[in-house]
């Protein structure tokens, strides 16, 4: 078990390979959600490490590896979230700002309410590797909800968002180093 929401399977998906000069073990690496052993919607790929010889541990990770965390992540409920003024204390937040973003807000609430956010990714995130980077596209809504004086809330408005991005892992001065960029 990683944490509450998901668990992987590393087991040995054949017998291991001993040569001479090394030993090749090939792990399963599925992940699911916590409790909750299911198949994957996605097929592996055979995956093939370069032939070299220069260092003493080589490690490689396939698309399906990162694909079933998602998928064990999603599923599990961990990519919804709310953000409220109590979660941080540097959001602040109410209905006056959106109001002289967004008229239909400022004719709907004259008071200013504090501002709630319900962020969740509404699929699956597509993880997909490339050569020199990976990309991770996610497809979400965050819903605007006003908190009245009564402590209920009204929804105000609800954006859909699609999100891909490029994450480029680098070695700098022997420390693991990223850079992201949003696609669109």
């Amino acid at each position: 078990q990683i944490d509450d929401l998901a668990e992987v399977d590393y087991s040995l998906s054949s017998s291991p390979a001993v040569f001479q000069p090394f030993i090749d073990l090939d792990l399963k690496g599925v992940f699911f959600p916590a409790g909750n052993y299911t198949d994957s919607p996605y097929v592996a790929a055979s995956l093939t490490i370069p032939d070299q010889s220069d260092s003493m541990l080589y490690l490689a990770f396939s698309e399906y590896f990162f694909q079933t965390s998602s998928f064990a992540y999603y599923t599990a409920g961990a990519f919804t979230m709310t953000i409220a003024e109590e979660t941080c204390s540097y959001f602040n937040i109410n209905t006056e700002i959106f109001g002289s973003i967004i008229p239909e807000v400022a004719k709907y609430s004259v008071t200013p309410y504090p501002v709630m956010l319900k962020l969740m990714s509404t699929e699956i995130p597509i993880i997909s590797l490339q050569k020199d980077s990976f990309t991770v596209q996610i497809q979400g809504s965050v819903e605007v909800l006003a908190v009245l004086p009564d402590s209920t809330i009204q929804s105000l408005f609800t954006l859909n968002i699609v999100a891909n991005t490029s994450i480029s892992l680098n070695i700098f001065d022997q420390k693991l180093m990223g850079s992201l960029c949003l696609n669109r």
